[in-house]
């Protein structure tokens, strides 16, 4: 047999009443008590790592793989004690995935033996539970902690949390809970020591290139819940009879033994961000009349991360994030908005570089400038009046469009067996849960009305062919109807962070494939398929721009899906208010394109 040079010349007796536990090496047997050293025939006890509790936690040399493990010893004899390790055994080998410590079936075993006479009880045999796991090599967040007592970057933190996240996703997706998430508990495999000392920047790039890997630790608590279904994609447990506190972390509904679910993890995980960030215990930081986290004055962090981790620590179940899912999804407009502050600090820089190369020569320039100015303004002020009647004509025929839409799809009857024929056709071609409703109507009326406005203009050297206009109009509303409508049902069967962000782009989107297909009925004697694409790019961009303005309320810049059987006020203003909003930015980006990006595209010869 290959010894591993982490060996030592002895090995340690697991017989928690052995007089004499450490024993020398080659042993088969304690020479003190007689239980068995070699175990299953694989595993050697090397040395204990810690104690306390219901188990006791040695590491043990594994023969077959050569390789250092973690053995997990119960030597409580109580029923629920047993209950709970064989639990977390069950548990950690019906798992399969690297945040999570490895355990193979055959991993979980009773060690045997008879008692010899210097040992105390009634029966003359005992057994030890025994669970074999991977051992994880690297520092816990705890002593992260330890090294950064002011607390840590936050970008650190939001790494953790997201790694933490997807682990927290698969568990529940298992109808697991862990119960037990705190700092000692969170381990970075194989982290360098030099990791540490790094600037926050440094540490990033470290992350990013994934050289190290956040593991959840210690399932004894973790819970297997039941069926019982509570709102929507909600699932709790039953009252646990066996409380599972740490003091800091658990939640109000944990310590009072009452209903948990994934909020309850989702709540001990924020807790546990919150500490990393601040360097405080968390509950020294509860107010002492609300039991609130007083803590954003202490780490100022970006505010969409912030809220984040209020929204998690919540004393209200009900106002948590309900699944990974949701908080992956806020993680990742996070992750997005603090790489747009990088681009644009670059992007700041580089043009402040430009403009010093350009005054340079900017004398130069002025003579050949003034020769075409006059020439410029005229065709910028020809292109404007060309451009705003198509963005009025194109307002007035949605807004006109969408109208008449609400009214036949909810006050005539028509809606309902439009929809109901589009949907048995739909499930005909697919078995994706996509809702279609009466909104159909009018995403297809607001299309055509957008269609016949912007073609009545004549603009941009269109061909006026009005019946084509108006058939692509109501395609492509339609289109992008049930483009948001897919992003919207998706968030519900595809759980992944890929695809969510890939529905969430989709939904995005679903403006710009409105008026790209709209671009194609227009009758543009070139360039219609390029028109088309820089159309519903530009309507795509613009639409972000204005959420994240906040000019707009939210529900005017998108399709308006009606959840009653009749729109209240706010959903019909809203709706008419969003196509004829969409038909202005429609003719607007017409005119962006023709106007410069394809004079622009031809003079680079494509």
């Amino acid at each position: 047999m290959a010894v591993h040079q982490s060996i030592l010349s002895t090995i340690h007796c697991i017989n928690p009443h052995c007089p004499s536990p450490i024993q020398a090496w080659g042993n088969n047997f304690c020479q003190s008590c007689g239980t068995p050293l070699l175990l299953k025939d694989r595993y050697i006890p090397l040395r204990k790592l810690t104690s306390g509790g219901f188990a006791k936690i040695y590491i043990v040399w594994d023969q077959q793989n050569q390789t250092e493990r973690v053995l997990k010893v119960l030597v409580e004899s109580s029923p629920k004690a047993l209950e709970l390790f064989d639990q977390e055994a069950w548990i950690l080998a019906s798992l399969s995935h690297s945040g999570i410590p490895r355990v193979e079936p055959e991993d979980y075993f009773h060690l045997r033996k008879r008692k010899c006479q210097s040992e105390v009880g009634h029966s003359t045999q005992w057994f030890l539970p025994c669970l074999v796991m991977e051992k994880i090599d690297g520092y816990n967040l705890e002593e992260i902690l330890e090294q950064n007592p002011q607390g840590c970057p936050d970008i650190w933190v939001i790494n953790w949390l997201s790694q933490a996240v997807e682990i927290l996703w698969e568990l529940h997706r298992r109808q697991i809970i862990h119960r037990d998430i705190k700092p000692s508990n969170l381990m970075l495999r194989k982290i360098p020591t030099t990791a540490l000392t790094k600037s926050s920047l440094s540490f990033f790039q470290h992350q990013q290139k994934k050289t190290e890997e956040l593991v959840i630790i210690d399932f004894g608590g973790a819970k297997q819940i039941g069926n019982q279904i509570i709102g929507p994609r909600v699932t709790l447990a039953k009252p646990s009879t066996t409380k599972l506190v740490s003091p800091g972390y658990s939640p109000p509904e944990q310590i009072a033994g009452g209903e948990i679910g994934p909020f309850t993890d989702f709540y001990a995980l924020g807790r546990t961000c919150i500490h990393l960030l601040t360097g405080k215990y968390p509950a020294d930081l509860e107010d002492a009349s609300t039991g609130k986290l007083q803590w954003r004055q202490l780490k100022p962090v970006h505010r969409a991360l912030a809220d984040l981790l209020d929204d998690m620590v919540s004393l209200e179940p009900t106002q948590r994030p309900t699944t990974a899912a949701e908080v992956q999804i806020r993680l990742a407009k996070i992750y997005r908005q603090q790489r747009r502050s990088l681009e644009i600090s670059d992007l700041a820089t580089g043009v402040q570089n430009l403009l010093m190369a350009k005054f340079t020569n900017v004398n130069n320039q002025i003579s050949r400038v003034s020769n075409t100015v006059s020439q410029i303004v005229d065709r910028i002020v020809a292109s404007c009046v060309d451009t705003i009647w198509e963005m009025l004509l194109g307002g007035v025929g949605g807004s006109i469009g969408a109208t008449f839409g609400l009214i036949f799809a909810y006050w005539s009857g028509v809606g309902d067996r439009i929809a109901s024929l589009f949907a048995n056709y739909w499930f005909l071609w697919s078995d994706f849960p996509l809702t279609i409703g009466p909104e159909i109507v009018v995403f297809g009326l607001a299309g055509l009305g957008t269609g016949v406005g912007l073609t009545d203009v004549g603009g941009f050297g269109q061909r006026r062919r009005y019946g084509l206009a108006a058939s692509m109009g109501t395609i492509g509303y339609i289109l992008g109807g049930l483009c948001r409508q897919f992003s919207l049902v998706g968030t519900n069967v595809y759980t992944t962070t890929e695809d969510l962000i890939i529905l969430e782009i989709l939904g995005k989107l679903s403006v710009g494939v409105a008026t790209g297909v709209i671009t194609l009925g227009l009758g543009l004697r070139k360039h219609q398929l390029i028109s088309a694409l820089m159309v519903a790019a530009l309507t795509a961009i613009i639409f972000v721009g204005l959420e994240q303005l906040n000019i707009f309320p939210k529900l005017f810049l998108q399709f308006v899906f009606v959840n009653q059987s009749q729109p209240n006020l706010l959903e019909f203003f809203a709706s008419i208010t969003f196509f004829s909003l969409l038909g202005c930015i429609g003719g607007f980006c017409l005119g962006v394109s023709h106007y410069l990006i394809i004079p622009f595209l031809r003079r680079l010869g494509l």
